[in-house]
């Protein structure tokens, strides 16, 4: 079983015994040709001092703080809850068991990848080997990147050799079987610093090396500095005289252990029982170098790791260790959309742009690329989601940056995302992005206006039109909507004309055919021939082009009088004279004698009574008796049914026939011309 208090989620156990020392700076140690003035151990930030106490006169941090900061408990001589010297990363790591987590198998050596090594819970090492805490803190101070780092150990019986790996990728525990027994998660990255240290007679004699993960390296090509120190190890600096207490000021590292018994301001039993957390001269170790001066400022640390050895040696048998995160470095990403909320999508397209800001921690100095991503419309059919534009440069001098202009062409939901990837090789700062959360906007479609124009007031019979002019459409969506290669077509759809009446709104007198939409314009006319007349009103629906343009109607409750068209109808009057033609006969006697006889009176047509033309009108012949009439006597005809009604001439034969032979009979012949005009 093992038991561990960590500031990530590892914790091993034993910090070395006395342990890496201070890493030279001055020259024969400096690194890459950094100039002088780069001392680690008077830099104000941390206090390389031989215990684990902060010294309230000294300015700087000590590991109380360090300890309190990550786990906020068993750190009772201090109450401080940060770093005071402004720490931009901290670890620290209790191993509560002795015989947690050892090395094991061939291939736990340091110029081995992390991929070969291999760890196992088991106890039999030596004392002064097995680690109890391990801890590590990073800071900017004036003379740039310093990492200082320490452990303490079980005992204190013997010299200890001890390294310390700062791993750029985070490495972990696997559950992997390797090399008789379990892997490690992660690999090597170059850059990855390995600072190993031996401390001896009492820790007066204190030897440090540094080392850089370098794949370039082969093989062995030297000891001094830039030369390669074993396969993938190149050396940045090395010194017999790194002891805290004794180097010169301007030291690019160095290393220090207790010259006497103290007091750990946390819980610790070393194999003696000292009292009262009392750590024995070289059971407390600690270290720091200097990442500028040595060419390593830049790089960000996210894991660290702390071994006890058999040796110096880059390949010595690797014995405990500890494993911690130091997440040195960070980056965030935070976007702001030109767009917030909605906006139209106007006439058809709509210019987006996203801005991006990085922030990164742990390094001052940094360079990276943005890449901006826009998806949409989320949900659509029509939905896509791509790049816009290229990669955008990014640095510390500039860490806000603008995305190209992007064009919209569909309605609907849109999200920018942004993805920042650090270039300055080789720096261990992560990537980061922006999944758009908040950077979510919504293009609206449009309502156009619709307007129509009756025709005239018509009399009943003739056509009545309407005409649509239809304003505000969107052209339809592009192919593909972000950034189309192929631009969309004018607005579609149709526009229906609905004639009501007459005289109501309710009745449909007439419905057109749909009149196919191509954007903005005028449409129709269209026409329709009434059968009654009265107040006939127009309107129209334009049924919309989805999704960019919606639909929309006018005058469909028929309040708009321009939209009103009356129908009326015209009278004419005509004559048709109809002439009943009757005749009053009169016989009269000469002498006054009575009448007696027949009197009649017949009809013809023709002038002549049928003497030469014409003939009797059948049922036009009218008679009277006389007996002894006084003289004269008259017949008059009641023709009722018999009617002339275009030009024409007629005539009366009128006879009376006499009985009484002293009287005579007579006759006469009336004609009648008539003129019709109709």
């Amino acid at each position: 079983m093992r038991t561990k208090i960590s500031m990530s989620r590892l914790g091993r156990r034993r910090w070395l015994t006395a342990v890496i020392a201070t890493l030279a700076a001055i020259a024969a140690v400096t690194a890459f040709g950094v100039g002088p003035a780069a001392a680690v151990h008077d830099t104000g930030a941390f206090e390389l001092d031989g215990n684990a106490t902060n010294n309230p006169a000294v300015a700087g941090d000590d590991w109380d703080n360090v300890c309190h900061q990550v786990i906020h408990s068993d750190c009772s001589t201090t109450s401080d809850t940060s770093a005071l010297g402004g720490a931009t990363a901290v670890d620290w790591v209790a191993e509560m068991n002795p015989s947690s987590s050892i090395f094991t198998g061939g291939g736990s050596k340091d110029p081995q990848d992390i991929n070969q090594w291999a760890w196992k819970d088991a106890g039999g090492l030596p004392d002064k080997d097995n680690l109890l805490h391990s801890f590590a803190a990073r800071y900017t101070a004036p003379v740039g990147q310093v990492l200082y780092f320490g452990s303490d150990r079980l005992d204190n019986s013997g010299d200890a050799q001890q390294g310390f790996w700062f791993f750029q990728n985070s490495i972990g525990l696997g559950n992997n079987s390797v090399g008789g027994g379990t892997g490690f998660t992660g690999v090597h990255r170059n850059g990855d610093l390995l600072v190993i240290s031996d401390f001896s007679n009492g820790g007066t004699t204190s030897t440090i090396t540094v080392y850089k993960w370098d794949t370039t390296c082969t093989k062995t090509t030297g000891t001094t500095v830039g030369a390669c120190g074993d396969a993938n190890l190149r050396i940045l600096g090395t010194s017999t005289n790194a002891n805290c207490a004794s180097t010169a000021a301007n030291d690019q590292f160095c290393g220090i252990v207790n010259p006497s018994t103290i007091t750990m301001p946390w819980s610790f039993t070393d194999k003696s029982g000292t009292p009262n957390n009392g750590a024995l001269n070289g059971e407390f170790y600690e270290g720091g170098v200097n990442l500028t001066a040595l060419g390593l400022g830049n790089l960000c640390f996210s894991s660290v790791a702390a071994e006890t050895r058999s040796s110096t040696s880059t390949t010595a048998t690797l014995k405990d260790f500890t494993l911690g995160q130091l997440g040195s470095c960070t980056s965030r990403l935070t976007t702001q959309s030109s767009i917030t909320g909605s906006t139209s999508i106007g006439t058809g397209s709509v210019s987006v742009s996203d801005s991006a800001t990085v922030t990164v921690d742990g390094v001052s100095t940094w360079a990276g690329t943005v890449q901006f991503h826009l998806r949409g419309p989320i949900g659509s059919p029509l939905e896509v989601s791509t790049d816009i534009g290229g990669l955008v440069a990014v640095s510390n001098t500039t860490p806000t940056v603008q995305s190209a202009t992007a064009t919209v062409t569909a309605v609907g939901d849109y999200c920018w995302s942004a993805h920042f990837h650090a270039t300055t090789p080789p720096t261990g700062v992560p990537d980061a992005d922006d999944t758009g959360v908040n950077e979510c906007f919504t293009v609206t479609p449009v309502t156009p206006a619709l307007a129509t124009t009756a025709g005239p007031d018509v009399v009943l019979g003739n056509l009545i039109t309407d005409t649509a002019t239809l304003t505000g459409t969107a052209n339809q969506p592009g192919t593909p909507a972000i950034n189309p290669t192929t631009a969309g077509a004018p607005a579609g759809g149709t526009i229906t004309f609905t004639l009501f009446g007459p005289n109501n709104c309710t009745t449909v007198a007439f419905t057109s055919s749909p009149v196919p939409v191509s954007g903005d314009g005028t449409y129709g006319p269209v026409s329709f021939t009434p059968t009654a007349v009265g107040t006939y009103h127009w309107a129209a629906t334009y049924s919309g082009s989805p999704p960019n343009t919606l639909g929309t109607s006018h005058n469909t409750d028929c309040t708009d009088a321009n939209e009103d068209v009356i129908v009326t109808d015209t009278t004419a009057i005509t004559s048709a004279q109809t002439w009943l033609p009757n005749d009053t006969g009169t016989v009269t006697s000469a002498g006054g004698a009575a009448l007696n006889g027949t009197m009649s009176d017949q009809l013809y047509t023709g002038d002549n009574c049928g003497a030469t033309s014409g003939s009797a009108v059948s049922g036009q012949l009218y008679q009277r008796s006389l007996t002894n009439a006084t003289s004269p006597q008259s017949l008059t005809t009641t023709n009722t049914t018999f009617s002339v009604t275009a030009s024409t001439s007629v005539s009366w034969l009128v006879t009376f026939t006499s009985t009484d032979p002293n009287v005579g009979g007579s006759s006469h012949c009336e004609s009648t011309s008539l003129t019709i005009t109709n």
